[in-house]
C-alpha cells in the first residue's frame, strides 16, 4: 500500500494477505472484520476482486493508476498512493460526507493486491497521459 490507511485497516489487510497466502482462503472472522471496519463497501469490493475488475496500470516513467470496472460497467481511475477514486460515491461519501474510509473501488485495489488477484497492463508514458487527460478506458491502438 502506497499511502497510509488507519492503521486498523492497515493490519487487517496484511492479515487477509498473511491468511490467503497460507490457505488460499480469507477466514470468516477477517470478512467480519472487513465489513466492520469499510461498512457498506466491503462486500461489492470482495464482489469486484472476484470478477477480476482491478487493473494496475504502469507506464515506463514509474507512474501507477489503477483503473476499476465497477458493478455499473464504468470504469473508474483510482489512485491509491493518494486513496483517490473518480467515483460519484467516492466524491460524495469520502470527501463529502466523510462517513466512509474509502469506496469500493479503492477498497478493491487493496484487495486485490492483497490476494494477488490485480491483473497488470504496462502502457508507454504517451499512453497513460492519454488515460489521464481522458479519464477513460485505454486505447491500445
Amino acid at each position: 500500500m502506497d499511502a497510509t490507511l488507519p492503521a486498523v485497516a492497515e493490519e487487517l489487510l496484511r492479515e487477509i494477505q498473511k491468511a490467503f497466502q497460507e490457505t488460499s482462503q480469507v477466514p470468516d472472522d477477517l470478512l467480519s472484520a472487513l465489513k466492520f471496519v469499510f461498512g457498506a463497501s466491503a462486500v461489492p469490493a470482495l464482489d469486484l476482486v472476484d470478477h477480476q475488475s482491478v487493473t494496475r496500470i504502469l507506464s515506463p516513467s514509474g507512474r501507477t493508476v489503477y483503473q476499476v470496472l465497477g458493478s455499473s460497467g464504468k470504469l473508474y481511475t483510482c489512485y491509491a498512493s493518494c486513496h483517490f477514486c473518480s467515483c460519484p460515491a467516492f466524491a460524495f461519501s469520502v470527501l463529502r460526507k466523510n462517513d466512509s474510509l474509502l469506496c469500493k473501488h479503492l477498497l478493491a485495489i487493496y484487495l486485490s493486491q492483497a490476494l494477488g488477484t490485480c491483473q497488470e497492463l504496462t502502457v508507454s508514458d504517451k499512453q497513460l497521459t492519454s488515460l489521464l487527460l481522458m479519464e477513460g478506458s485505454l486505447s491500445l491502438s
